[in-house]
C-alpha cells in the first residue's frame, strides 16, 4: 500500500512461445541501500519464474521519422538497446502508435549484441521472434503488438539487438527521436537473421518501431518508470554510454547486494510538456501508453514542467502546472502505483531564462515538496544547484554547457539523489 507519510528523498550527495536459433557511498547512503536490498529480498518471493513479465528496457514513441512517408520498404532495421535487468526469456513490444497506415513486419529477430557500438550479434545468440507462432505480423494504425516469449538468456546491464525487416511500403515510421544511441539500417533486403552486421551500413540515432523489451525467469519482480522530458531522455549524455539518469539508477540498483529486483524503464521524451503538445504528445495524454502499460510497473518518478515554464508558449503562472502534476499523481495512484515527484532543476543562464520564470519554477518546486500530491519527493533541484555560487543555476561541474541540461556527472548525481527505499 502507498504510505500516507511523504518523505523527501536525499541521496548520498546532498543530497527479456519458444524461439528457434537461426544463425564509494557515504554511510547514510550505504544504510539506505542495505535497507532497500532487504525490502527487495521480500519482494523477491514473488518469483518472475512463475510467468511475471518485467520491463528491462523501454522507450516512448515521440513522433514519426522524417523522410519516411512511405515507411522503410525493403529495409532491415537493427535497434540496439541496453537492459536494466535479466531473465531466461524475453519478449518485445513494437508500436505503430503514430503511423497512418498498417505496417508489415516480415521478420523479427532478437540477439545479444557483440558490442555496444556495432551491429554484430554474439555468435549463437540470434533467435527468431514470433507473434502467435507466425514469423510476420501486420501492426494496425495506432496499435502496439507483443511478441511470443523468446528463449534467450538476457543478462542485466547488457546490449541487445532487435532487428525488423519491413518488406513493404507503409505510412510514416513511429520512432523515438533522441536515442542517444547508435542503431543501424540495412537499406536493401532482409538481413534480420544475420549475425554479421556487415549489411547494416547506415547508422541512425533513432529507435524505429521498437518500444520495449521484457524479461521473465530472472530475479526482477517489478519496474520503476521514469516519466519526463529531455533531462530524463538524457539528450546531453554521452552517446552510446548509457549515462542518462535512469541508466545510472539501474546501475545503482544492480550494484546492491543480492539479485537485482527492479527494472528501470525510461519514458522520457525530449521537449515533452504537461500542458500542450509539441512535436510529441503531452505527458498526460500518454500515461496509458507509456506508464500504465509498462510490464511490472510499481513506481513512477515524475520530472516534468520545465518546458512548460521556459518553452513556447511560456506559462507565467504556476497553478496550471501544479494542477497538471497533481492530475498525473492522481492517475498514477488510481492504478495502484506509487508516485514520486522530482523537483524541477535549475535553468539560470539558459536561453529562455528570466527572473519571472524562475519564480514560477520556485513555486512549482514548493508545491512538489510540500503540496502532498506525491508519495515521496526526489529533490533533483537540491542535488544539482550551485549553492556555492548562484542556486538558480546548475553547478558548473554538472552543467552540459547550455545551463539547462545536466552532463554525465549531473545525471549520476540525479541517480544518487534517489532514495532506493522509496522505490
Amino acid at each position: 500500500m502507498v504510505p500516507s507519510r511523504r518523505e523527501v528523498m536525499v541521496g548520498a550527495v546532498a543530497l527479456g512461445l519458444g524461439a528457434a536459433a537461426v544463425g564509494g557511498a557515504a554511510p547514510a547512503a550505504a544504510q539506505a541501500d542495505q535497507q532497500a536490498d532487504q525490502q527487495a529480498e521480500v519482494d523477491g518471493q514473488r518469483s518472475s519464474r512463475a510467468g511475471h513479465w518485467v520491463g528491462t528496457w523501454q522507450t516512448a514513441p515521440s513522433g514519426t521519422a522524417a523522410g519516411t512517408e512511405q515507411g522503410l520498404p525493403n529495409h532491415s532495421i537493427r535497434n540496439l538497446v541496453h537492459t536494466s535487468v535479466g531473465g531466461a526469456q524475453a519478449r518485445i513490444r513494437l508500436s505503430n502508435a503514430l503511423g497512418t497506415a498498417p505496417v508489415l513486419m516480415g521478420r523479427v529477430t532478437l540477439a545479444r549484441a557483440a558490442r555496444g557500438d556495432a551491429a554484430d550479434a554474439v555468435p549463437g545468440s540470434m533467435r527468431a521472434v514470433t507473434f502467435g507462432g507466425a514469423e510476420s505480423i501486420t501492426i494496425p494504425v495506432g496499435a502496439q503488438v507483443v511478441s511470443d516469449p523468446v528463449d534467450l538468456a538476457v543478462p542485466e546491464n547488457a546490449d541487445l539487438l532487435v532487428t525488423l525487416f519491413t518488406p513493404a511500403p507503409s505510412g510514416p515510421v513511429t520512432f523515438h527521436d533522441v536515442a542517444v544511441q547508435t542503431s543501424f539500417l540495412a537499406p536493401t533486403g532482409d538481413h534480420a537473421a544475420e549475425e554479421s552486421g556487415a549489411a547494416f551500413t547506415q547508422p541512425t540515432t533513432h529507435w524505429h518501431y521498437l518500444t520495449g523489451v521484457d524479461v521473465r525467469g530472472g530475479s526482477a519482480t517489478a519496474a520503476v518508470v521514469a516519466l519526463g522530458d529531455s533531462i530524463t531522455d538524457g539528450n546531453t549524455s554521452t552517446p552510446g554510454a548509457n549515462r542518462r539518469w535512469p541508466d545510472r539508477l539501474a546501475a545503482r540498483l544492480a550494484a546492491q547486494p543480492g539479485p537485482t529486483r527492479l527494472g528501470v524503464l525510461n519514458a522520457g521524451i525530449s521537449s515533452n510538456r504537461l500542458l500542450s503538445n509539441t512535436w510529441n504528445p503531452n505527458a498526460l495524454s500518454r500515461l496509458d501508453r507509456d506508464v500504465f502499460a509498462a510490464p511490472g510497473a510499481r513506481t513512477v518518478i515524475v520530472l516534468l514542467g520545465i518546458n512548460d515554464i521556459g518553452g513556447q508558449p511560456q506559462h507565467r503562472e504556476p497553478e496550471p502546472i501544479t494542477a497538471a502534476l497533481r492530475q498525473v499523481a492522481t492517475q498514477v495512484r488510481s492504478r495502484g502505483l506509487r508516485v514520486i515527484g522530482g523537483t524541477l532543476t535549475p535553468f539560470g543562464g539558459s536561453s529562455n531564462y528570466t527572473g519571472e520564470l524562475e519564480g514560477v519554477r520556485a513555486a512549482v518546486n514548493e508545491f512538489i515538496r510540500t503540496g502532498g500530491a506525491f508519495d515521496a519527493v526526489v529533490d533533483f533541484d537540491a542535488a544539482l544547484r550551485d549553492n556555492a555560487g548562484d542556486p538558480r543555476r546548475l553547478r558548473p561541474e554538472y552543467d552540459s554547457g547550455d545551463h539547462l541540461h545536466p552532463n554525465d556527472a549531473g545525471f549520476q548525481i540525479m541517480a544518487e539523489a534517489v532514495d532506493l527505499r522509496q522505490l
